[in-house]
């Protein structure tokens, strides 16, 4: 019992070194390509936020001309669609 606890307390703080070297080396060399470049996230953001933008815009416009139901949803469709 008494030689249990040396061992337990030697493995507890060696256990943080052999982590460190099961790891790879290279993590931030196997990155993957877009997130190195950086502009296809940030174009695919831009776009959802211009999408957004005009989803909204076409729901009040939509809610101004004070549509329900189908014609409320037909309205956005075309008006999101639209250039």
């Amino acid at each position: 019992m008494r030689a249990l606890l040396p061992i337990a307390t030697l493995c507890l703080l060696l256990s943080p070194l052999g982590a460190d070297a099961a790891s790879p080396p290279d993590t931030a060399a196997s990155a993957p390509p877009a997130a190195a470049g950086g502009t296809p996230a940030a174009a695919t953001d831009n776009d959802a936020a211009a999408k957004h933008a005009k989803r909204t815009a076409c729901i009040k416009k939509a809610r101004a001309k004070k549509l329900v139901g189908d014609e409320k949803s037909a309205f956005i469709k075309d008006c999101t669609a639209a250039p």
